[in-house]
């Protein structure tokens, strides 16, 4: 049976790594949105932001979105906005498995103090954006996913390890498919 999981939530929360090692430990392949969405805009959500506007990448990612969550045997990391349209919403928890990273924002601002790169948080205070984010869209995020995962210190072995057991637990992944499931669980304990 085709596995497909997706991870969800705040800039920052470690969806990329963590995906990117789930991917790894189940044999499946990875995608990252916001990847996927640079390579087909030929430039950096940044930069497309500063020229386009947040409506036009919003469109884009929508059909990036609904392309890559029919894709079996896959884990994606959607990028920290993927939940605000509806649509998105849908076709990641009908079509997916969703795993939320949720994390505060006083430990993304911690992760995120040197960071350049996200548009959203080129502010005065990317504090006080990151309140008014998750303020926003934790809800959101809480709606889209089958599991959440507290991402708020601990390590990305760590993080592996509690989705793994969730999806264990939910009969999604059996641990025999998983090679270096027990030993990380035994290392970690």
């Amino acid at each position: 049976m085709p596995l497909r999981l997706s991870l969800v939530g705040m800039p920052g929360c470690g969806k990329s790594t963590v995906g990117r090692h789930l991917a790894r430990q189940l044999n499946l392949a990875f995608a990252d949105s916001d990847q996927v969405i640079e390579s087909r805009i030929g430039m950096p959500i940044r930069d497309f932001f500063a020229q386009e506007g947040e409506e036009r990448f919003r469109e884009i990612e929508q059909s990036v979105i609904d392309e890559l969550t029919q894709r079996d045997d896959q884990v994606l990391a959607t990028g920290g906005g993927a939940v605000l349209r509806p649509s998105n919403r849908d076709a990641l928890h009908s079509r997916s498995h969703v795993l939320y990273l949720r994390a505060s924002a006083e430990e993304l601002a911690r992760r995120l103090r040197h960071d350049t790169q996200r548009p959203l948080l080129q502010v005065a205070d990317p504090l006080q954006r990151l309140r008014e984010l998750f303020r926003e869209r934790d809800p959101l995020y809480r709606r889209t996913a089958h599991f959440v995962i507290e991402a708020a210190r601990p390590s990305v072995p760590a993080l592996l390890n509690m989705a793994m057991m969730q999806l264990e637990v939910a009969g999604l992944v059996d641990p025999a498919r998983a090679p270096g499931a027990a030993a990380g669980r035994a290392e970690a304990e």
